[in-house]
């Protein structure tokens, strides 16, 4: 749970090992940044089961090192707990939103709100496409979009 009167978000992408947990360690570093990081619980997690106690994709790892960025995490599949304990539910496609959407329905009390995180973009890029089958530059272009996104979730939300 978040502290007390804290706020929540989890970060979801199809295998939690690329887009979400990118996005999570950009939203902590700023949270840290901004002196605010206590009032927020923060975490990601996965829509399928395919990656479930896997570490970030390599890739992704030396992106956010590359950025002083420090991330830590092992993939997890979301669960019903989510949609009762977390404020804001952010993910990366219309995939995801339809898969959360349609998990939350079944779900009595879901007090979640579920949002593209892309929707936050200044740039209008609603859509963090998937860098698993891309290149390092793919990784850095997710970079960027979550970064873009956090900055303005964190302002609206703080």
């Amino acid at each position: 749970m978040a502290a007390p009167g804290g706020k929540s978000v989890l970060f979801v992408c199809l295998g939690n090992i690329c887009r979400s947990p990118i996005a999570e360690a950009v939203f902590r570093k700023m949270a840290a940044d901004s002196g605010v990081v206590d009032k927020w619980r923060i975490d990601s997690a996965a829509t399928s089961t395919y990656e479930i106690g896997n570490p970030p994709d390599h890739r992704g790892q030396a992106c956010m090192k590359k950025h002083g960025v420090s991330m830590r995490h092992v993939a997890r599949q979301v669960t019903k707990d989510d949609f009762l304990t977390f404020d804001h539910i952010l993910c990366m496609d219309d995939s995801n939103l339809r898969d959360l959407n349609k998990k939350a329905s079944s779900i009595k009390n879901s007090k979640a709100k579920i949002e593209l995180l892309g929707s936050y973009d200044p740039e209008k890029q609603l859509i963090i496409q998937d860098p698993y089958y891309g290149s390092d530059k793919d990784f850095e272009t997710v970079y960027e979009q979550c970064t873009r996104c956090c900055k303005v979730f964190l302002e609206q939300h703080s």
